[in-house]
């Protein structure tokens, strides 16, 4: 399997969500509220129809052509929080995920398209300072324990633990199925502090353990730093491997990964500024150590009909770096670069210049429009060269229904590629439904 173990899948369409002024607590029914006390109904569905006319075969998959599939879940759970007269408070979560693929499972043969599962999601607990200490600011100090999720920055090195393998390579990675959709994202054990406010100063000390037998189920620690401002936000993460399973990713016992990166607009209403660097020492001589960053920027042309936005980004990737937890989040090519490339064909975000284009449009302030355009150059043997034209929208059709149609068209250079049966273009389809409760 390579690296792929590595390589994370998309997680769920939010972008639409947010762009409509929907939130989290968008899927959240208050039960009850009352003298501080709250308690939440959380519900939250996804469901997807995609068709690849190619299939690649990085996973389980031996023959070429189309492959065409369903994925869904729902999440549903239960989450609260009192509040005390001190001005603290403690909150939690209880949620289960059920999930499943259907059809002929994914293009690039992580599902069979025969899976279904219902498992424990998220459970944790924990305490915000409130206003207890004054000199950190409101909910200045926070601790929490137990299953959940957990990112830094905008998903380039940790967005949960979202990797999620059907049966297609073995039962021993099957975490019932949904890989576009990434059902499940939680790590299973986790201690994470949060100190600071929403401005200036502030920190995560963390400490992860992934169940996840694509993740080698590594155990990791660090400390994510932020300077937050009006001009944008200034990061460092490091982040050190303590554990893996036996037989797993021996590399990442022992893995130093340092980050540094910025994101804002430096005080210029209408510019978006974006970049990382990473440097990455491996725990032992298995794979080479590696680097990565990126560069972006766009301009919103805020005064013209639509509002229409354009980015460029550059991103390199040394064939020794290991991308880890990294995952979807700030909308569709962050950080799965192509959707056909990035989930099932390659190349991933390891040894692999990216050359990125992007463009969106705001019709109306329900409705988005855009178009990204990927050139990839595969920096070892060449094989995974290619181009890519993903054309999506986002579209709330009421406050319970967001839908994000895409097609791509992804066409490799060589023949000698993973895609089975030749190197034409790939025409592929997804439609995305996301049901708020």
């Amino acid at each position: 399997m390579k690296n792929q173990i590595f390589r994370r899948t998309s997680g769920y369409l939010l972008t639409a969500a947010v762009a409509a002024g929907l939130s989290a607590s968008a899927s959240a029914y208050t039960l009850h509220s009352e003298n501080g006390t709250e308690l939440n109904l959380d519900i939250e569905a996804v469901f997807g129809v995609f068709t690849s006319k190619e299939s690649y075969g990085l996973g389980a998959k031996t023959d070429p052509g189309r492959s065409s599939w369903q994925e869904g879940y729902i999440k549903y759970g239960l989450s609260g929080s009192h509040a005390y007269s001190s001005g603290a408070s403690v909150f939690g979560g209880l949620n289960l995920v059920s999930s499943a693929t259907w059809g002929d499972g994914d293009a690039g043969g992580f599902t069979s398209g025969d899976e279904s599962e219902t498992d424990l999601e998220d459970a944790y607990v924990g305490w915000r300072s409130g206003s207890l200490i004054p000199a950190l600011g409101e909910d200045g100090l926070e601790f929490s324990f137990g299953r959940q999720n957990f990112s830094i920055g905008d998903g380039f090195l940790i967005n949960g633990d979202a990797l999620n393998f059907g049966d297609a390579l073995g039962p021993e990675l099957d975490r019932g199925g949904a890989y576009w959709l990434a059902a499940r994202k939680a790590f299973d054990r986790t201690a994470i502090v949060r100190v600071g406010g929403a401005e200036g100063m502030r920190a995560d000390l963390f400490w992860l353990e992934s169940d996840n037998v694509a993740q080698s189920k590594m155990e990791l620690a660090g400390i994510n730093a932020e300077y937050v401002m009006p001009e944008g936000t200034f990061g460092v993460a490091y982040i050190e491997g303590l554990d893996v399973m036996n037989g797993g990713a021996t590399h990442r016992d022992g893995q130093q990964t340092l980050s540094l990166r910025y994101q804002g607009n430096a005080g210029v209403e209408n510019l978006f500024l974006s970049g990382e660097i990473v440097t990455q020492d491996q725990g032992d001589s298995s794979q080479a150590d590696g680097d990565a960053w990126y560069v972006e920027a766009g301009w919103t042309f805020a005064d013209m009909p639509w509002s229409p936005s354009v980015n460029y980004r550059y991103s390199s990737f040394d064939e020794g770096f290991d991308p880890l937890f990294f995952g979807f989040n700030r909308g569709y090519g962050t950080w799965f670069q192509g959707e056909v490339a990035a989930n099932y064909a390659g190349p991933f975000n390891t040894g692999t210049d990216v050359h990125h284009v992007g463009v969106k449009a705001n019709p109306t302030e329900m409705l988005s429009v855009g178009a990204l355009y990927f050139n990839f150059s595969d920096t070892d043997a060449g094989f995974m060269d290619g181009q890519e034209l993903d054309l999506y929208a986002e579209w709330v059709v009421t406050p319970n229904l967001i839908v994000s149609p895409l097609v791509g068209f992804y066409k490799p250079d060589s023949s000698a590629g993973s895609q089975l049966g030749g190197n034409d273009t790939n025409v592929y389809g997804q439609v995305i439904a996301i049901v708020p409760f």
